[in-house]
């Protein structure tokens, strides 16, 4: 059973070519922040494009319930009325974050700071996950967090009455983790300092600045060292998000491998952060273009155009790649599957730690189906078969990971046999119009 309701298998099978456009949806990790960061200025913030998937849906009912007015019109224009830095109000209620780390982490983030209580739960998913990640840095701030053994959820946080600002260095690299500390930041007197030594995703530096937050990042011998001075008066915005990187990968893969395809995916934000895939995509020889490139809100932008790639070849993607596309790396490895030789991943043990084991669960998907793997702690190889070439003809176990579900539905479009997932119904959590998108393109996805 998933956290969804039942348990929903979906089968893919090999068919004709996949051409059109795919308007995939808004970029996730712009709506959550853009959500929060409303209710955290003093007015109201206007947000177009917003990604209306579950984890999204639960960051929007979680700023309710902190005290904002979060009002969705016909249209799909998001209005958030906001509270103030250190506004929040302590909630009546438990809040469900459903299958979201990011909302999760973020929001703890932003009422650590705040002289308020709050507890937080999830689906069995994001129970199953760490938190300790954040509630150890958060308890600098004087942040108390209480949950179950192993730093689990459920999780009671008791905010600091008299918060003080940290100087802190991210463990491992982590966006959540980083943007946790700077929403905690927001609401410290003084200065709040993050030092990276992997750079990752830097949505919520870009978007705090627009807000009107005094926030410096500079790269030292340290690593990169992001500066942010407390208790501002952030000013309301008008948000235009851009359609989601994450989300694009799937079409975009799957035209790489299906037989004719050609796949253009309008308005997709190409943040250095978190382009990797793409550029890994063009190293192993895929026919991935990006046109009309420009910029809108303060994000780099532009319409990737994806066509069917038959010579893919195996390479080594750099270590220091995998912060800007660990979401990506699932996708990849099916990819990597038809390519020509092997595709070696190193520096992603972060992958272990996210809504399942990733690599765990891909391996095991991918062996079944045919294709051989290695995997360490924090590595992974994927020997390729070539086009054409895989097996597949299994069903797999999603772990209720909607990334899961959707890599094996793409193999499954261009595998000798069909592919089918255990339970799709996560997919709604970050892709809520995956198989309608992807049916009007021509795969064959059914369940």
């Amino acid at each position: 059973m998933s956290s969804h309701g039942p348990a929903v298998a979906l089968t893919a099978r090999a068919g004709g070519a996949l051409n059109g456009v795919a308007d995939v949806p808004g970029d996730k990790s712009i709506s959550h922040r853009a959500l929060i960061l409303g209710a955290l200025s003093v007015g109201e913030t206007v947000v177009t494009g917003l990604l209306e998937g579950q984890d999204v849906l639960d960051t929007a009912k979680a700023m309710r319930a902190f005290g904002a007015e979060v009002m969705r019109d016909e249209d799909g224009t998001w209005h958030v009325y906001g509270v103030g830095v250190g506004g929040f109000a302590e909630p009546g209620q438990v809040i469900d974050c459903g299958n979201s780390g990011t909302g999760v982490r973020l929001i703890m983030g932003a009422m650590a700071t705040c002289p308020i209580t709050a507890t937080f739960t999830g689906d069995a998913s994001l129970n199953s996950r760490p938190m300790a990640r954040v509630t150890d840095p958060l308890a600098l701030f004087g942040a108390r967090a209480v949950g179950r053994a192993g730093g689990r959820l459920p999780m009671t946080i008791v905010g600091a009455a008299d918060p003080v600002p940290v100087r802190y260095a991210t463990p491992v690299p982590s966006a959540q983790v980083k943007s946790a500390v700077l929403l905690a930041g927001l609401n410290a007197p003084g200065q709040t300092v993050v030092i990276e030594r992997e750079a990752t995703r830097d949505h919520t530096e870009r978007m705090l600045a627009g807000f009107g937050a005094e926030i410096v990042s500079e790269q030292t011998d340290e690593g990169r060292v992001i500066t942010l001075t407390g208790r501002p008066e952030l000013r309301p915005q008008t948000i235009a998000v851009p359609r989601d990187p994450s989300s694009a990968a799937f079409p975009v893969c799957a035209a790489l491998i299906v037989p004719g395809s050609d796949v253009v995916v309008p308005n997709i934000g190409l943040n250095p952060t978190r382009a990797g895939l793409f550029y890994t995509l063009q190293e192993m020889g895929a026919d991935l273009v990006f046109e009309n490139m420009r910029e809108e809100g303060g994000e780099p932008v532009a319409d990737l155009r994806a066509r069917f790639s038959p010579d893919l070849k195996g390479i080594e993607v750099p270590a220091e790649r995998a912060a800007s596309m660990i979401d990506e790396y699932p996708v990849l490895s099916v990819v990597a599957a038809f390519a020509a030789g092997e595709t070696y991943m190193p520096g992603v043990k972060e992958l272990r730690v996210k809504e399942s084991d990733r690599i765990d669960a891909m391996a095991k998907g991918l062996r079944a189906a045919g294709v051989s793997v290695d995997e360490g702690e924090d590595w992974w190889r994927v020997h390729g078969r070539g086009h054409g070439a895989v097996p597949g003809g299994v069903t797999v176990e999603t772990h209720l990971d909607h990334r899961i579900a959707m890599s094996f539905l793409v193999m499954g479009l261009a595998t000798q046999a069909p592919m089918t997932v255990d339970d799709g119904g996560p997919i709604a959590t970050s892709f809520p119009v995956f198989r309608d998108l992807m049916a009007g393109l021509g795969a064959q996805i059914e369940g």
